[in-house]
């Protein structure tokens, strides 16, 4: 399979093959599929609804993070796949470090 992980102390990162390892893991596990399927659900709803149709570039968004299908609006998947995250809001300290050029 490879080598997982690669550098000591602060430098140890996980090489192409390790990450490739936990994607497969994670998204072979029940939770991941129950999340997935719940995903295709509300899409499959959202279709024969006449909310969506495909190839619209239009997401199914659910709405504080609920997992079904009765708290979903229509959006577009640049709006959706854009959504200000902590990590990229102003002020945020993540992915900052000294000396990193911008």
């Amino acid at each position: 399979m490879g080598r997982l992980w690669v550098g000591t102390g602060k430098n140890r990162h996980r090489t192409a093959a390790g990450n490739k390892w936990e994607y497969k893991k994670y998204q072979s596990s029940a939770k991941a599929k129950a999340e997935r399927a719940s995903r295709n659900s509300a899409r499959r709803a959202a279709l024969k609804k006449g909310t969506v149709h495909k190839g619209d570039n239009k997401d199914v968004h659910h709405e504080r993070g609920v997992m079904d299908n009765s708290h979903t609006r229509v959006v577009s998947r640049s709006t959706n796949r854009g959504m200000a995250e902590k990590s990229r809001l102003k002020g945020s300290k993540r992915g900052k470090r000294k000396g990193r050029m911008a």
